[in-house]
């Protein structure tokens, strides 16, 4: 019985141990990924910060704030932070960019044109306003002209 309890023993103290290994790794998961410039002048800011060939978007004007990269379509911008707060995007991919007002590619969309046209602040109406991101396709129905 000795044995028996001392081997079920071992087993809980591995299992605890176990545990404490995911929960220790779960936390890296969670931190966010730091990004060290080589150099403070060559450091990227604003919309300078989106890499060549893909779709950003920014919680802040001109660029600035939270930013999230996309090269494929995304039906819910929530899993990546950033559903309701964009301000800003660049479009530096070929495609053109069909911004939804609601999740899962549904509502009304904007577009973001490719090329030199595609980058800039939103209208203050379309401010915070997006939560799917569909690159190329058809689109849907317009959000209609923002008023001035």
């Amino acid at each position: 019985m000795d044995a028996a309890r001392r081997r079920h023993e071992a087993g809980a103290e591995q299992a605890r141990d176990d545990r404490a290994r995911l929960r220790a790794a779960a936390e890296v998961l969670r931190a966010p990924a730091a990004v060290v410039p080589v150099s403070a002048a060559h450091a990227a800011d604003g919309y300078d910060r989106c890499p060549d060939g893909h779709y950003c978007m920014f919680s802040g004007l001109d660029g600035t704030g939270d930013m999230i990269t996309l090269r494929g379509s995304t039906p819910d911008l929530a899993a990546f932070g950033m559903n309701d707060r964009a301000k800003s995007d660049w479009n530096r991919t070929p495609s053109t960019i069909y911004l939804w007002s609601d999740m899962y590619y549904s509502g009304c969309t904007a577009v973001t044109s490719a090329g030199p046209t595609g980058k800039g602040n939103f209208g203050p109406v379309y401010r915070d306003f997006f939560s799917s991101v569909q690159i190329g396709g058809l689109g849907g129905q317009g959000c209609g002209t923002p008023p001035r």
